[in-house]
């Protein structure tokens, strides 16, 4: 299965540039190294909100839990870097509610291809 209407998957800039690829962020920085490390920058950050865009449609659907605030789904896959060299990487999208479009939750590296 892949991930639901991925074609209409939201990614926020503030997730990117205020998370992702910020090194100051308590709980990113961790993140923010791994993907500045493959080529991805802060002042371009509109090139990491595509990247799992096109992981979430490229990618199979790994895990689904359903709560109280939507269904998440995990999907896991080579995500494709400035670098090119597109490490294995894990990314979550929840849809909540009534909502179709799925929103990413976060993204971070796995497995033995994610150095």
């Amino acid at each position: 299965m892949t991930l639901p209407n991925a074609n209409r998957a939201r990614v926020d800039r503030v997730k990117i540039r205020g998370y992702l690829l910020c090194p100051l962020h308590p709980d990113g920085r961790g993140k923010a190294e791994f993907f500045l490390r493959f080529g991805f920058r802060p002042e371009a950050w509109e090139v990491l909100a595509h990247a799992p865009r096109d992981h979430g449609q490229t990618h199979r659907v790994t895990r689904m839990v359903d709560s109280a605030f939507g269904t998440r789904y995990a999907v896991e896959g080579a995500l494709k870097t400035p670098d090119g060299r597109n490490p294995w990487v894990r990314s979550v999208w929840v849809v909540e509610g009534p909502e179709l479009a799925p929103r990413l939750v976060t993204t971070y590296p796995i497995g033995v291809g994610s150095r």
